[in-house]
C-alpha cells in the first residue's frame, strides 16, 4: 500500500499544472493537428515519425525550439545521406553492409559521449540502425531508396512546422517567461510581508527546494533571453543584477518568520517592492525612488529586511554602467577526457552489441515487425545503469498506455468514424495527454512521447482506418525485449554506477558550504548569492543523480536500503546547512557592519568541522574533527538571532554525526 500511496502522490505531484504546461499543450495539439492533415491529405508516409519530431522540437521557449530544430535538420540530413551512401557501395552484400553499418553505429555511439554535440550522434546512430531495418522489409533497391528520401522528408516538414507554429502563431518568449517568473516571485514576497505588517503568519511558507527552483529557474531563462535578443546581451550585467535582487528578496522573505513590529518599514519595503514588479510589466528601466528615503536609510531591526533592503540598495547601483566584460571562452568540442576515459568505448560496445543481438534475433525468428528493438536498445542506453532503468521504464509505461488507448480505439471508435474530422476527433486527445505529460519533468516527460508515438504507430500509419492489432502486440514485444536485452548487457559487461560518485558529490556540496560560511565578513552580497546559486545548482544535480541511482538494477534489494535512506537524509540535510549558511553568511556581515570589534570565528570552526566530515564521508580520513565551542546565546537582538543560527547548524551538523555509524556500514556495500 505504501508503494501504492507513494506511486500515487508522484503522479498527482508530476501532472500537475504549472506556468507554461498549458501553452506547451497548446502548441503540440496545433503542430500535430497540421501535421496530421498534411500527411493525410498528401499522403506522406510515416506519420508517426512525424509527430514524435514535432513532440522533440517543440520546447519551452523559441530560443530552445529553434536550436533543436536546426540540430535536427542537420542531424537528420547528415544520417540519411550516410545511409544512402552505406547502402550505395553495400547493399546486395550483406555481410559487408552490417559491418559498415556497425562501424558507423558504434562511432556514433562514441562521439555520443565524447564531444558537445550528443544529439547529432545520437539521431545519426537511431537513423542507421532504422534503415538496417528497412533493408531487411524491402528488397527492391529503388523502393529502399524511395523509404530513405520519406524518412528525410517526414522528419524535416514537421520540423519546419513546429517552427512556425513557435515562432509565429503561439510564441513562447524567453524574455517574457523570465519577467512573468520574476513578478510571481515579487508577489509572494509581498504577501509575506503583508502578513508580517499585519502580524499573522504567512499562507504558505517559502521552503529551501522553492528557493532553490526559483533562484535556478531565473538564471536560466536569463541566459535563453540573451540569446534570444542582442538587447539583452548588451544588458546582461544589468539584468543579472535585476535578477539577483529578486532571488535574494525571495530567499529573504522565506528567512522571515516571526511578525515585525516596524510597520513603516515594512510598508516601504512593499512599495519598493510594487514599483520593482510594476517596472516589469513592459521591461522599462527601473525607478526606485523610495531606496532613498529615511524610512530605510536606519536599521530595520530583523537582519531578514536588512538583507532585503540589502538587495534593493545594490539594484539603484546597477543603474550605473557595468562595466566590460571579456569575451566568454568557448568549450571545446571533444570533453577533456575523450579518448583517455575507457568508459565511452565500453559504452558504445556495449549498445552496438544490444542492438546485434536483438538485429540476430528478430532476424532468426523472422518477426518484423518487432523491428523497432534496435531502437528501444539504443533509446535506453544512458551513461549509468539508473539512468538507463528509467528511460526503460518510461518507455514501458507509456508504450503501455498508448498501446491500450489504441486498442480502446480499434475496438470502439474507429467503426463509428469517418474522415478526417473524425480522425482529428480520435487522436488529438491522446495526442493532448501525450503533450502534457511531455512538458512535465525530466522524471516523466519521455512517457508522453511514448503514449503518443505508440498510439500513433498503431492508427496513423495507414491512410485509411485499421482493425490490425499485431502492430500494437509487436510493438509491445519490440519494447519489452529491447529493455530486458539493454539493460543485461549494460548491467553485466562493465557497468557504469553512480553511487559512489553521488558520494562524492555530496561531499564537494559540503566543501562548498564550508567555503561559504569562510568567506570574509566584507564579501560583496552579490559575490554571496553567486556563491549560493552555485551550491544550488550542485544540490539539483545530486537530486537528479539520486533519482538515477535509486533506480539502478539490485540498488533496491535489502543491503542497499540503508544506503539509500542516508543519500536522501544527506541531501536533506545538506539543503538545510546550505541554507541555514547562506543566512548566516548574511547576518555576520551585517553584524560586522555595524560593530567593528565582531568577527564571528566560530562560524569559521563550524566551516573546518564541515570540510572534515566531507573528507570523511569521501573516506579520506576517519575521524571528523572535534566539536568546536559555541559561545553562549546572549547579547543585542541582532547577535542572538546570530548565535541562534550557530546553534541551529550545530544541531544539523550533529543529526549528520549521529548517523556516522550507519553511514559506515552502508559504506561497505559499494565499496570494493
Amino acid at each position: 500500500m505504501n508503494g501504492l500511496e507513494r506511486l500515487w502522490r508522484f503522479l498527482v505531484a508530476e501532472l500537475a499544472d504549472f506556468p507554461g504546461r498549458g501553452n506547451a499543450l497548446l502548441r503540440n495539439l496545433v503542430a500535430c493537428t497540421l501535421v496530421i492533415v498534411i500527411s493525410v491529405s498528401l499522403e506522406v508516409p510515416l506519420l508517426a515519425l512525424s509527430l514524435i519530431a514535432v513532440f522533440f522540437v517543440g520546447q519551452s521557449n523559441v530560443v530552445l525550439t529553434r536550436m533543436v530544430g536546426i540540430l535536427f535538420i542537420v542531424s537528420t540530413t547528415l544520417a540519411v545521406g550516410l545511409a544512402i551512401l552505406l547502402l550505395k557501395f553495400t547493399y546486395g552484400y550483406p555481410l559487408l553492409r552490417i559491418l559498415c553499418a556497425s562501424v558507423l553505429f558504434f562511432a556514433a555511439m562514441f562521439f555520443l559521449r565524447a564531444t558537445r554535440l550528443g544529439p547529432l550522434f545520437f539521431l545519426v546512430a537511431i537513423v542507421i540502425i532504422y534503415v538496417q531495418s528497412l533493408v531487411d522489409l524491402i528488397q527492391q533497391p529503388e523502393l529502399l531508396l524511395r523509404a530513405c528520401l520519406w524518412v528525410w522528408m517526414a522528419i524535416i516538414y514537421p520540423i519546419l512546422v513546429t517552427l512556425v507554429v513557435n515562432t509565429l502563431l503561439l510564441p513562447q518568449e524567453p524574455q517574457a517567461q523570465l519577467r512573468a517568473a520574476m513578478r510571481r516571485q515579487l508577489a509572494q514576497v509581498d504577501a509575506r510581508l503583508a502578513a508580517l505588517a499585519a502580524g499573522r503568519p504567512a499562507d504558505a511558507n517559502i521552503t529551501p527546494a522553492q528557493v532553490q527552483q526559483g533562484t535556478l529557474s531565473l538564471h536560466k531563462l536569463l541566459r535563453f533571453a540573451c540569446m534570444r535578443d542582442a538587447d539583452y546581451r548588451a544588458e546582461e550585467p544589468r539584468q543579472l543584477a535585476l535578477i539577483t535582487c529578486v532571488s535574494r528578496l525571495y530567499a529573504a522573505s522565506a528567512l522571515q518568520a516571526a511578525p515585525v513590529d516596524d510597520g513603516e518599514a515594512l510598508e516601504v519595503l512593499r512599495e519598493d517592492c510594487a514599483a520593482l514588479s510594476a517596472s516589469l510589466e513592459g521591461g522599462a528601466r527601473l525607478v526606485l525612488p523610495v531606496l532613498h528615503s529615511t524610512a530605510v536609510a536606519r536599521s530595520l531591526g530583523a537582519p531578514a529586511l536588512e538583507e532585503m533592503r540589502d538587495a534593493l540598495r545594490v539594484l539603484t547601483r546597477a543603474d550605473e554602467p557595468p562595466p566590460a566584460s571579456g569575451a566568454t571562452a568557448k568549450e571545446p568540442l571533444l570533453v577533456s577526457d575523450a579518448f583517455s576515459n575507457p568508459n565511452y568505448l565500453l559504452f558504445a560496445f556495449k549498445t552496438w552489441l544490444a542492438s546485434m543481438l536483438c538485429y540476430v534475433f528478430y532476424n532468426a525468428v523472422d518477426w518484423p515487425g518487432i523491428h523497432t528493438v534496435m531502437l528501444t536498445c539504443v533509446i535506453v542506453a544512458l551513461p549509468s545503469l539508473g539512468a538507463s532503468t528509467q528511460k526503460g521504464l518510461l518507455r514501458i509505461g507509456g508504450c503501455l498506455v498508448g498501446s491500450a488507448l489504441a486498442l480502446f480505439c480499434i475496438v470502439f471508435v474507429i467503426p463509428r468514424i469517418d474522415g478526417i474530422v473524425g480522425l482529428l476527433a480520435m487522436s488529438l486527445p491522446v495526442i493532448g495527454l501525450g503533450a502534457w505529460v511531455a512538458a512535465g519533468s525530466e522524471r516523466i516527460n519521455y512517457a508522453g512521447l511514448q503514449i503518443m508515438f505508440c498510439f500513433a504507430l498503431a492508427l496513423l500509419e495507414q491512410f485509411g482506418p485499421t482493425t490490425d492489432l499485431s502492430e500494437i502486440r509487436d510493438r509491445l514485444v519490440g519494447v519489452l525485449l529491447g529493455v530486458l536485452v539493454s539493460t543485461l548487457v549494460h548491467g553485466l559487461l562493465w557497468p557504469e554506477r553512480e553511487g559512489e560518485a553521488l558520494l562524492r558529490r555530496l561531499a564537494e556540496i559540503f566543501h562548498h558550504i564550508a567555503d561559504l560560511l569562510r568567506l570574509p565578513p566584507g564579501t560583496d552580497a552579490t559575490r554571496v548569492h553567486a556563491l549560493s546559486l552555485r551550491g544550488w545548482s550542485r544540490l539539483s544535480d545530486c537530486e537528479a543523480m539520486l533519482a538515477r541511482v535509486a533506480l539502478e538494477p539490485g540498488w533496491q534489494q535489502s543491503e542497499h536500503e540503508e544506503l539509500t535512506l542516508l543519500c536522501q537524509t544527506l541531501l536533506s540535510s545538506a539543503k538545510e546547512v546550505h541554507w541555514l549558511s547562506v543566512r548566516l553568511q548574511r547576518h555576520r556581515a551585517l553584524l560586522v557592519a555595524q560593530r567593528s570589534d565582531f568577527s564571528g570565528v566560530e562560524q569559521e570552526h563550524l566551516a573546518d568541522w564541515l570540510d572534515s566530515y566531507a573528507a570523511q564521508l569521501r573516506d579520506e580520513a576517519g575521524e571528523p574533527a572535534p566539536w568546536p565551542a559555541l559561545p553562549p546565546v546572549e547579547g543585542e537582538a541582532d547577535e542572538r538571532d546570530w548565535r541562534l543560527d550557530l546553534v541551529e547548524l550545530r544541531r544539523l551538523l550533529g543529526a549528520l554525526l549521529l548517523r556516522r555509524q550507519e553511514e559506515a556500514t552502508a559504506l561497505q556495500e559499494i565499496r570494493p
